[in-house]
């Protein structure tokens, strides 16, 4: 009987220990930022860039958020041509999910002949 009371004790303890450190975890700040909010924020304070633009269009594309993906691809084809059939092509899904006509667009227009 002592032997079962000993070993409940120590089951108890490494519970009692396994919690304790697990309510003890920090927060890595890395891994919490939500970085589309933070280059939506620069865009917004007037710092917009190239890279910025791809990232937000990109992000977009891949959460199905095809409207705030679509003005972000418009806004980087405004100040590069789409070169990259990938982007290309995730341009169109973006539009054909928006159920918008990708005949007479003029980003897609653009690199028709340059494939």
């Amino acid at each position: 009987m002592r032997n079962l009371s000993r070993f409940a004790c120590t089951l108890l303890f490494l519970f009692a220990s396994v919690s304790a450190v697990s309510q003890t975890k920090k927060t890595d700040v890395n891994t919490d930022v939500d970085l589309v909010k933070v280059y939506e924020q620069v865009v917004k304070e007037g710092y917009p860039t190239l890279e910025i633009y791809q990232e937000l269009a990109t992000a977009q594309y891949f959460r199905s958020n095809y409207a705030e993906a679509k003005k972000w691809f418009e806004k980087w084809f405004e100040m590069e041509e789409p070169k990259d059939k990938t982007v290309r092509h995730r341009y169109k899904q973006t539009l054909r999910a928006l159920k918008v006509s990708t005949k007479n667009n003029k980003y897609l227009a653009v690199t028709a002949g340059s494939n």
